[in-house]
C-alpha cells in the first residue's frame, strides 16, 4: 500500500471523512472496475459490481489491516461481489429454466462474450480459473501472491492457471492470425 493510501485509510477509519474515502475511489476505480469487466465481460454489470466494491469497502474499511496492498484487499472485495453476482445469475438460470420447462415463453437477451474487442472474446474461451488469475495478475496488475490472496488459492494454483492461461491465449490468437 502507497504511504498516501495508508495515510487516507487512516483518516477515514479515523473521521469518516468522505473526501479521503473519494480520493481512494477516484484512484482506485479504473483498476477494479476493469478487473470486474474483464471477468464479468459486460460493462455495465461490472459498473454495479464497482459500485457494490467500494460500497462494501466503505463499510468494511476498519478491519483492512494489511499488510499487504490496499489495491490487493479491494481487488478480493470486487473478486467477492464477482463470484456473488455469479451465483445469482446461476440461480436466476436455473428458474427461468423451470419456467420454460413448463411451457411459459420468457424473451432473455444474449449477450455474446467480447462482442468487439478479440482480448475479451479470448478471455471468454478461457476456463473461469484460468480468466480470473490472468485478468487479476496481467490486467490488473496484481502479482502471483496477491492474486492468491484475492482468490483464496494456493499460489501454485494460480501459476498454473495464468501459465495456461497465458498459452491459451497465446493459441487462440495464433489461430485467429492464421484464420484471417
Amino acid at each position: 500500500m502507497s504511504r498516501t493510501d495508508e495515510l487516507l485509510v487512516a483518516r477515514v477509519v479515523a473521521t469518516g471523512d468522505r473526501r479521503a474515502f473519494g480520493e481512494l475511489v477516484t484512484r482506485h476505480q479504473k483498476l477494479v472496475r476493469g478487473m470486474l469487466a474483464r471477468l464479468t465481460g459486460r460493462p455495465a454489470d461490472a459498473d454495479d459490481l464497482a459500485q457494490e466494491t467500494f460500497v462494501q469497502a466503505w463499510q468494511r474499511l476498519d478491519t483492512y489491516r494489511g499488510p499487504g496492498r490496499f489495491k490487493s484487499w479491494l481487488c478480493q472485495i470486487a473478486y467477492s461481489r464477482f463470484l456473488m453476482s455469479l451465483r445469482r445469475d446461476k440461480a436466476r438460470n436455473r428458474m427461468l429454466g423451470a419456467v420454460r420447462d413448463e411451457g411459459m415463453q420468457i424473451e432473455q437477451a444474449h449477450w455474446q462474450p467480447g462482442a468487439g474487442l478479440d482480448l475479451d472474446r479470448a478471455l471468454a474461451a478461457l476456463g473461469e480459473g484460468e480468466r480470473t488469475c490472468v485478468v487479476l495478475c496481467y490486467a490488473s496488475g496484481l502479482s502471483h501472491s496477491e492474486a492468491a490472496e484475492v482468490t483464496g488459492l494456493a499460489i501454485g494454483t494460480v501459476k498454473s492457471h495464468v501459465n495456461r492461461g497465458r498459452a491459451k491465449l497465446k493459441d487462440w490468437f495464433d489461430r485467429q492470425e492464421n484464420a484471417a
